[in-house]
């Protein structure tokens, strides 16, 4: 159950924008968003009586927020507060994007696992960088043992990069080499009870400089060990990589979903970035990113088709992220009440 305590007035403008749930404007809207109610109770409330009771499509404990988002909050006041706010906007889970918080002063990995359980919230997976020239770096490919020695400090279950696999090259063979490497990571991971995963950027969808008939990402997915090395799609990057990279270099169509590579691995994909975007063909990347509802991915739908697959609904991890958000409590506080606010369509 959600534990948002503070009201929400621009749910139904964002609920009507994406014309989902079919929310009433002006005195009617007033009325469901009221100040006894809070954001999830009253898109709950609302999504109700125009959906028939449908169930939520996001399901229970599985809503996260990846903290790079609130990276402003956590240097300048601490996790404690950033935590607090946290739970009362009805998160579950966090991902981290570093152990350190600034100004605040410093934290030892046993506090922040406290602090985080103190808050109802539980550490899910963590960011490193994949390699670096620095021999001292905070890497994998540097420092695997203290990155994995963190991470189970921590309790985390997943422990992963964001870094794309691109540290040979661009070629089918420096995929494969970058491949080896991941396997090598994932079953050291795997060895402490962990998942190893690799987060996508709109990139890794491109086509191999040497072969550019093949489709890196597809590379990774064929040279990594299912039972090793796992995946957290990043949606707005993939559907960002669907408007950048659905035709070959030399212009012949090669459109791909990515929802299909969910559906067709499903177990490779514990964890989602929950990303938005307006849809803008000017732009390089295809979208301009926005809060979580703000924008033109139909996260009722994407959600829904990985959560109906047999034996999927609590196989998955759903985090929020902005890269740049506006104000960074604003987002996580909209963005987790649309996510809430979303129903099964009856």
């Amino acid at each position: 159950m959600s534990r948002i305590s503070q009201p929400d007035p621009e749910l139904t403008h964002r609920l009507t924008r994406r014309g989902m749930l079919g929310v009433a404007a002006g005195a009617t809207a007033a009325a469901l968003l009221g100040a006894a109610a809070t954001p999830a109770a009253a898109a709950t409330e609302t999504a109700d009586k125009t959906s028939g009771r449908g169930r939520p499509v996001l399901p229970p404990g599985r809503l996260g927020i990846q903290l790079y988002s609130l990276r402003d909050k956590v240097s300048t006041l601490g996790f404690a507060p950033v935590f607090a706010e946290l739970e009362k906007y009805g998160y579950d889970e966090v991902e981290f994007a570093g152990y350190t918080q600034g100004s605040a002063g410093p934290i030892t990995l046993a506090q922040l696992k406290r602090l985080a359980r103190d808050h109802g919230l539980n550490p899910i997976g963590s960011h490193v960088g994949y390699y670096s020239d620095d021999p001292n770096a905070y890497t994998f490919a540097q420092n695997l043992t203290k990155v994995l020695d963190d991470a189970q400090a921590l309790g985390l279950k997943h422990i992963g990069t964001a870094s794309g696999p691109f540290r040979y090259g661009s070629t089918v063979d420096a995929w494969k080499r970058a491949a080896e490497e991941f396997n090598t990571y994932g079953a050291a991971a795997k060895a402490r009870g962990m998942k190893f995963y690799q987060h996508n950027h709109s990139e890794e969808f491109s086509f191999a400089t040497d072969n550019p008939k093949v489709r890196l990402y597809d590379v990774l997915l064929r040279e990594t060990d299912p039972d090793l090395v796992f995946l957290e799609m990043d949606i707005y990057w993939a559907y960002s990589g669907q408007f950048r990279f659905s035709k070959r270099p030399d212009g012949t169509p090669a459109p791909f979903e990515p929802l299909n590579y969910v559906l067709r691995h499903p177990h490779r994909y514990p964890l989602f970035h929950v990303k938005d975007g307006v849809s803008d063909p000017a732009n390089t990347y295809g979208y301009r990113m926005t809060d979580v509802g703000d924008g033109d991915i139909d996260y009722q739908k994407f959600i829904s088709a990985v959560t109906r697959l047999r034996g999927e609904r609590l196989a998955h991890h759903w985090q929020a992220e902005h890269d740049q958000p506006a104000e960074s409590f604003t987002f996580a506080r909209r963005s987790s009440a649309y996510l809430h606010s979303l129903r099964e369509k009856c």
